[in-house]
């Protein structure tokens, strides 16, 4: 066993279905074949008939028992072993590729084998290929895979795979059944991670109230996230650990405030990753939690009210260093991929008590595909947001040079109409690699031509302030991709990303969400000089987040979110995240039911 533990390190696999999913690269058929497939690798008993030597070749003719037949054996590297071996009269099992050579079948550089039988299987991995063998023969079996709760018809496609009796088995691959079996042990390994811990409190904390006295209806898909964390929350033997995912501009705020309440009346905290995203949420509460629910603003160098007697406690990561933070039942944290891991469980660790904890709610605007929501659903729990509480009208246009003039006055057009305008530059100072306007390049022009134009990116040390007034009175902003979440800016009707093809395909639709937050009809300019790129021709024609990160996908590798490899992570063999939802569905039923959920 400690052998095979040394191996599997070696290998950098952690289970029984990794190894099962190690397929040989290639196989050596050692079966004595009755028949000839040109073409094809293959094993015949023959006998020597005839030797010739010629021009420093040795062609030996071979008669095919039992068929009959006769075949030139060609050998063009001639050892004294091929002269010793290949006698008249001599019989071997000879191994080559069959080929027709002006209308004569031959074999280039025959090996004569010792013994024939079976089909060897070869592996590409970092041990021998004996080693291999063995390893998998002690345990690849099918009462082994059973036990790891595959079926009859998965047992039999891998058996078949690592010990094949006919080349047909390998020829004819069942691939949906091969990705059924990467899903369902992806998902088996997450769960083995999950570690559940019970809760410092149950909270069931009413929202009756809150949800009456709020001036307009929550979306469908909020009141159900909402009830999935009213379960999670009244729970006292499991602190939750959620994953909510919104779309851009889906309220996520209100589902934060709906878990503060209901976390009412023991305490809640949430760390936001800006101080910009801290006070709007802060704005929020104020405005919408019931009275009774006292707030509390906790930011470097700034502080609104007692964080020591709030009931519900907004702040950056300046939380992390206030050493007299009140214990709190429920602890959120927004745009979490913003964080990293250390700080995010540092903030659950400083509330725990014991081996109880509090319930954790993480929020995120980056979508990711439903497959992939459902994969990561057997570590963490996981729900979506799509629908926004006002329909987006936003026309989405790829422009180049020749249309500046109509863009010019679009942007005109827009601020007479008191609506703000938003140009996103890929850098900021000039470069010779990238072969686009930087910020201090461009700001000139509009300067000059417009009133209330606005500056920042992000080595500003001032671009809250920035964001903030330009929020109450500016015309224009110049900006870099800073602005890709932050700060809420309900006049903004029109977008302008410069260089829109060096940019990911769910950062451009972040910066597409920054437009149209209350429903105004509202336009995304993509300016590139290559307008016929299909990248963004398929982001123009689509809105859904989880349909553009479905997208992303068939663009690039897929990603795990919650590692924070977002643009790389995932890689599997045979399984594509973006097509694939109805196997990782099933995978995720039949991993459920085996757990008993």
């Amino acid at each position: 066993m400690s052998k095979s533990k040394a191996l599997f390190e070696k290998l950098k696999i952690v289970s029984l279905l990794d190894l099962a999913l190690i397929l040989p690269s290639s196989y050596n058929n050692r079966s004595l074949s009755d028949r000839i497939i040109e073409g094809e690798v293959q094993t015949f008993d023959a006998r020597v008939e005839e030797v010739v030597v010629q021009q420093g070749r040795l062609k030996v003719c071979f008669r095919l028992i039992p068929m009959g037949y006769t075949l030139w054996g060609v050998f063009f590297r001639v050892t004294p072993y091929h002269r010793r071996s290949f006698t008249l009269g001599s019989r071997h099992y000879i191994q080559g590729r069959v080929e027709r050579y002006r209308g004569a079948l031959q074999m280039a550089q025959p090996k004569s084998l010792k013994e024939v039988g079976g089909i060897i299987p070869k592996y590409t991995t970092s041990l021998k290929n004996s080693t291999m063998q063995r390893l998998v023969a002690l345990w690849i079996t099918p009462e082994h895979l059973q036990a790891e709760g595959l079926s009859s018809e998965e047992i039999s496609l891998l058996m078949g795979l690592h010990f094949p009796v006919k080349m047909e088995q390998v020829r004819n691959i069942d691939l949906q059944l091969l990705k059924s079996i990467e899903a369902f042990n992806h998902m088996k390994k997450l769960r083995r991670k999950r570690v559940d811990f019970p809760a410092l409190h149950g909270l069931t904390g009413r929202l009756d109230t809150f949800i009456g006295g709020l001036p307009f209806k929550l979306t469908r898909d909020q009141e159900h996230v909402i009830e999935e964390i009213r379960q999670d929350l009244a729970r006292v033997d499991r602190a939750t650990k959620r994953l909510v995912i919104g779309d851009v501009g889906s309220g996520k705020t209100m589902v934060i405030l709906a878990s503060a309440v209901m976390a009412y009346p023991h305490k809640s905290i949430l760390m936001a990753p800006t101080s910009l995203l801290a006070m709007q949420i802060y704005e929020e509460a104020q405005k919408y939690l019931p009275k009774e629910i006292t707030i509390a603003l906790v930011m470097q160098g700034n502080e609104e009210g007692d964080y020591h007697e709030a009931s519900f406690i907004i702040g950056t990561h300046a939380l992390l260093y206030k050493e007299d933070l009140p214990q709190a039942s429920l602890v959120m944290v927004d745009e979490q991929h913003r964080f990293g891991t250390k700080q995010r469980a540092m903030l659950e660790q400083m509330m725990a008590q014991g081996r109880k904890k509090p319930h954790f709610l993480q929020f995120s605007a980056t979508p990711i595909p439903r497959t992939q929501a459902m994969m990561e659903s057997a570590l963490i729990d996981v729900s979506l947001i799509g629908s926004t509480p006002f329909n987006k009208e936003i026309t989405t246009t790829i422009i180049g040079k020749e249309d500046f003039k109509s863009l010019l006055g679009h942007i005109e057009d827009e601020i007479k109409e008191h609506h703000q305008v938003l140009i996103v530059y890929p850098l900021v100072e000039e470069s010779q690699e990238i072969p686009y306007q930087s910020i201090e390049e461009g700001r000139s022009f509009w300067e000059e031509r417009f009133d209330r134009v606005y500056v920042t990116h992000g080595k500003d040390r001032n671009k809250e302030e920035v964001l903030i007034a330009f929020r109450e009175a500016g015309s224009i902003l110049l900006a870099t991709t800073v602005v890709e979440v932050g700060i809420s800016l309900p006049r903004l009707t029109l977008i302008v990303i410069v260089g829109a093809e060096r940019l990911g395909l769910a950062t451009l639709h972040q910066l597409r969400g920054r437009v149209g937050r209350l429903g105004l009809k509202s336009w995304c300019y993509l300016f590139t000089h290559h307008k016929n790129n299909p990248r963004l021709v398929a982001f123009s024609q689509t809105e859904s987040g989880f349909d553009i990160a479905k997208l992303d996908l068939k663009f690039r590798n897929s990603g795990d979110i919650l590692d924070g490899k977002i643009q790389s992570g995932m890689a599997f063999k045979w399984l594509n995240l973006a097509e694939d939802e109805a196997i990782v569905k099933r995978a995720k039923a039949r991993l459920d039911a085996l757990a008993g959920c």
